[in-house]
């Protein structure tokens, strides 16, 4: 059988007429781009036009059809295995909306997501997405579950999603949601008009937005990939043709001491890895005399610019700037990796955790995950968990390597916990202590110096963080562990679930008092970022979990609660002007009203007169100003606005006075 041609563009692509190179205009990736596995832009402009071969467009006619004679077979097939006001859930779900209890386990059994296949592949976002019929079936309204994988694909590019990542909750969710709409086969986002004719979103001038959940992967950034391998991370392609014209000392010095501060204050108060001292003093003798020894070692030219990078794609998570100058910054960084990675064990590490510090913020080299696995077996592999390692070491070495150490874990329980998979570093493997709480000057070669001051030191944040990382991982390996809740007795479950409410409260209680003014933009530094963080895991310790998989009233009260709150919190961040918009408080955000729409709905038989709706709406409409703002960034924050504008929609149906659970 001959290969059907190929279409290709009347003009080059965006890229390879950017750079002056000559371009194949191969449709629908020159073979330029795909070498370089970077994105290939056609007809971006109106006035470009595209030639298609006969042949090309018959072989993608003939693909359509086979593809709507698959998703017939199947949508026939499913309909008649099951009721119609159970669709598409299994009937053998049996959720029983009618009782005052959700059964996530049965709900995570039978809703697997559909395997791979020859014909119809998962999407890959360095390919052209193509969707297998169920998926298709799925797009024309959307759901929350697709929803929480598409934002969860935007930290990884991989498919699996465990429970604490909210997949399951959000399927769950999704069925709930069927009691707005009893009359209907299912809960629709449709973008269309209530019963009684209220908007139920604000779509209806872009109908299409909530019916094709592709645009959600045209939108990804293109570097996000799937499984590396082990030496693709030395060959960064996003760097491949960067023309280094860039030298520190065309850096305004304002600018740069700007970006150190911004950085010494956000990112590392989170990952305190860095000496900044020392740091400061190479930076600026390489400032001062570019011809200095230090400005030889690659190491030290990838640090400073990755710190400047970070720096600025932090800042403008937080001010919504553009990040064309933190782009050019962490390529610049990038020209050194190579060599800065054969600086030894411990280089490499930190070389690594700069990279995944960046990436908390802007997707442009391989994928968060990736990074943080790889980093975590270089930890392990040089005993940095373990005490013997440190017994031989100076305190100062040792304090620093420590804190090496536990930023890796504490990097490791955000991602990890966010796409609900297993930890790269058990904690039971873990026998070091934390690193001092002690600032640089008072930790000496022989010992910690006492403070002189009464003033928290500027480890005491990050210490305090780094609780609650360890409780969060215990959430993450006791509520959300099958295996965990299978060998528990119910008195056990419920004693565990106390247990860790309690570490939790006793956390947002004993806050480091006063806190550091830093920097009046950084998140993390003022109260409102730990009761977002208190109350968005309260919400990860009560929704329907492996371990709890059944929510009576009381539990159910605790969760709505938490629900609201986190999104008020965050909305005080917001108008606070010092939230950062990045993809890990977007899946938060969604969790929250998530949460908040299953307590509307999933209680009790009696949703008018159980329900506080007034709250609940409010609590919602919030939820949608920040998705305005996110939505600047993550176009798929624009479609769960509107399904989250629909579920408002609906309860203000049922919104009478409230008698409270």
């Amino acid at each position: 059988m001959m290969a059907e041609p190929a279409a290709r563009a009347e003009s080059s692509c965006k890229r390879c007429h950017r750079r002056k190179k000559r371009c194949d205009k191969t449709l629908p990736q020159c073979q330029a781009c795909q070498h370089a596995k970077v994105s290939c832009s056609f007809l971006d402009d109106e006035t470009q036009v595209a030639s298609y071969p006969i042949v090309y467009v018959r072989g993608l006619e003939r693909r359509v059809k086979e593809l709507e004679q698959q998703l017939a077979s199947s949508l026939t097939t499913q309909n008649s295995q099951t009721d119609p006001l159970s669709s598409p859930w299994d009937q053998d779900t049996d959720l029983h909306l009618g009782e005052n209890s959700m059964n996530l386990d049965d709900l995570a059994a039978n809703q697997s997501p559909p395997a791979p296949s020859k014909d119809h592949p998962l999407p890959r976002s360095d390919t052209q997405p193509m969707s297998s019929p169920l998926d298709i079936a799925g797009q024309r309204n959307g759901n929350l579950a697709d929803e929480l994988r598409l934002l969860s694909l935007e930290a990884a590019a991989e498919r699996y999603l465990g429970s604490s990542s909210g997949l399951s909750f959000a399927k769950l969710t999704q069925t709930v949601l069927q009691r707005l709409s009893p009359d209907q086969e299912g809960f629709m986002f449709d973008g269309g008009v209530t019963d009684n004719s209220q908007q139920s979103c604000d779509c209806d001038a872009e109908p299409e937005l909530l019916s094709n959940s592709n645009s959600i992967f045209s939108e990804m950034n293109a570097a996000l990939t799937g499984l590396l391998p082990l030496n693709s991370i030395f060959g960064n392609p996003v760097v491949e043709d960067f023309e280094d014209s860039m030298g520190l000392a065309l850096l305004d010095p304002s600018h740069i001491n700007s970006l150190l501060e911004f950085y010494f204050a956000h990112s590392h108060t989170l990952y305190p890895f860095i000496r900044k001292s020392e740091f400061e003093a190479v930076l600026w003798r390489i400032y001062g005399d570019p011809l200095d020894p230090m400005a030889q070692s690659p190491l030290w030219q990838f640090r400073i610019w990755m710190v400047l990078a970070t720096g600025s794609t932090t800042y403008c998570s937080v001010s919504l700037m553009d990040e064309t100058e933190s782009i050019q910054f962490f390529n610049k960084a990038m020209t050194y990796f190579e060599a800065a990675m054969g600086c030894g064990d411990l280089a490499g590490l930190e070389v690594l955790m700069l990279q995944v510090s960046y990436s908390f913020f802007n997707k442009i080299g391989p994928n968060t995950w990736f990074l943080v696995g790889v980093a975590a077996r270089m930890a392990t592999g040089m005993g940095l968990h373990t005490s013997d390692v440190y017994q031989t070491l100076a305190v100062d070495v040792s304090e620093q390597q420590k804190r090496l150490f536990f930023s890796l874990y504490m990097m490791d329980r955000v991602v990890s916990l966010a796409l609900g998979r297993p930890f790269a570093i058990q904690d039971d493997d873990i026998t070091v202590e934390p690193f001092a709480n002690a600032d640089d000057a008072n930790i000496q070669p022989d010992g910690i110096v006492a403070a002189s001051t009464l003033e928290a030191s500027t480890m005491a944040v990050p210490l305090h963080i780094l609780a609650l990382r360890r409780i969060a991982s215990d959430i993450g390996s006791q509520v959300h562990s099958q295996n965990y809740s299978q060998r528990q007795s119910p008195g056990a479950r419920e004693e565990t679930i106390q247990n860790l409410h309690r570490r939790l409260l006793d956390w947002r209680r004993s806050m480091p008092f006063p806190l550091p003014d830093l920097q009046s933009k950084v998140p993390h530094l003022c109260t409102s970022w730990f009761d977002l963080n208190y109350y968005t895991h309260v919400i990860m310790l009560y929704r329907p979990s492996p371990l709890s998989p059944t929510l009576d009233a009381a539990r159910m009260k605790i969760l709505a609660e938490a629900s609201g709150m986190a999104i008020r919190q965050a909305t005080n961040l917001h108008r606070q002007r010092r939230f950062a918009y990045n993809w890990l408080n977007l899946v938060a955000i969604f969790n929250s009203a998530l949460s908040l729409m299953y307590t509307s709905t999933a209680h009790c038989e009696n949703l008018p007169l159980m329900v506080d709706h007034s709250r609940a709406i409010d609590d919602l409409e919030l939820a949608v100003e920040l998705l305005e703002v996110f939505s600047g960034k993550f176009p798929s924050a624009k479609k769960i606005q509107g399904m989250i504008r629909t579920v408002s929609a609906k309860l203000k149906m049922y919104n009478i006075p409230s008698i409270g659970f």
